[in-house]
């Protein structure tokens, strides 16, 4: 008994060192880049720096090009929270119906969802329709792209949980006179809060996080996110990494704490949909 504790005890030793070895040496290497002088950072080199440039660092990636950061963060933030807000409405409702329907059509859409998961999204049809209805380069286009992105994945996470709800609650509510549409905003909507957290979190941070889709659809320094803030410090001919690092920090900082304050309501939502549904 106790040469399989020690066992277990060695392999969680294994596990927590490589995962400190995965994730923990670039994290030094950004924030330790990030404390040196432009040619110091642009040797690239986990070494301890000579000297340190803390604060002018930070403060010139902060206040770069006008303090756009600071634009490139409320625009994040506005796309983040409506494109969040509007997965939410959608998927809750699209999970809910996919659970308890088992039609037909129900079927098609369902595989329709699950083809969303394994078919990358088309760049340049994307812009063509944009630009015909008045969408392209706007942060409600960009919002409405985010949401079409994140619908089969947040979707399914719903119609898994979805399936821990006894359908006799939903029967004793249709008895007492509740309509299809009452029944889930005033009976099922409230039981959903785990999975709803859950995919707040997630989305928030991919969504928060994601480089690709404003680079192509939301393109000009009016409109700028978090993420394209990295652009102001590379350039053709010279590059200023250790602004770079620093700038990199900055942007990490905000997802990385909300990711780590309710990483257990992640799994929780997650186990929850995957056993019960």
């Amino acid at each position: 008994m106790r040469g399989k504790k020690l066992r277990l005890l060695l392999a969680d030793i294994v596990v927590l060192g490589a995962a400190l070895l995965i994730f923990g040496v670039p994290l030094y290497f950004l924030v330790i880049n990030s404390f040196k002088d432009q040619k110091a950072a642009r040797q690239l080199s986990i070494s301890w720096p000579e000297s340190f440039h803390i604060a002018e660092n930070y403060f010139e990636a902060f206040s770069n090009q006008h303090y756009m950061i600071v634009r490139a963060f409320f625009n994040s933030v506005v796309i983040t929270l409506f494109s969040v807000a509007g997965l939410l409405l959608v998927c809750s409702m699209a999970g809910y119906v996919i659970q308890r329907r088992k039609d037909r059509l129900t079927k098609v859409v369902n595989t329709l969802i699950l083809t969303g998961l394994m078919i990358p999204p088309a760049i340049l049809p994307t812009i063509w329709v944009m630009q015909n209805i008045g969408l392209y380069k706007t942060i409600p286009g960009m919002v409405l792209v985010e949401i079409a992105l994140g619908i089969p994945f947040t979707t399914m996470l719903f119609r898994g949980y979805m399936g821990a709800i006894p359908r006799e609650i939903e029967e004793a509510a249709r008895i007492d006179g509740c309509g299809r549409l009452r029944i889930f905003t005033s009976v099922i909507a409230p039981l959903l809060t785990p999975i709803a957290s859950t995919v707040t979190i997630l989305q928030s941070v991919t969504i928060f996080n994601d480089f690709t889709n404003p680079l192509y659809f939301l393109p000009g320094n009016d409109n700028v996110t978090i993420q394209l803030t990295l652009y102001n410090f590379m350039g053709k001919f010279a590059s200023k990494y250790n602004l770079l690092f620093a700038d990199i920090v900055l942007v990490t900082i905000p997802m990385l704490l909300l990711f780590l304050f309710f990483n257990k309501k992640i799994i929780e939502g997650m186990a929850a949909g995957a056993v019960k549904g």
